[in-house]
């Protein structure tokens, strides 16, 4: 059973995860975070998760579940990003 499945609808708050395509369940969440992000202030904060989720690279040396842990971080940051993009085209 994933998180998607209708049994695991009481798990999640209405409207936090994205629709099955990818989009958010909100339509004007993307405008949101646009304008979370918008000022100097937003651009510095995603340049500091980019840097420290995207652009990090991890040794030979590392666990399976550091790596799981860095991915998901990793998705999460892209997530952001492309709602800021989807957001800031939306107007």
């Amino acid at each position: 059973m994933s998180l998607h499945d209708p049994g695991w609808a009481w798990f999640e708050p209405a409207g936090a995860m994205p629709a099955g395509d990818g989009e958010p369940a909100d339509p004007d969440l993307a405008k949101a975070f646009a304008r979370c992000f918008r000022g100097d202030d937003g651009g510095r904060v995603m340049d500091h998760l980019r840097a420290i989720t995207l652009g990090r690279a991890h040794g030979p040396g590392a666990s399976d579940a550091q790596l799981r842990h860095a991915e998901g971080q990793r998705q999460l940051v892209a997530y952001v990003n492309a709602l800021i993009e989807r957001g800031r085209q939306a107007g």
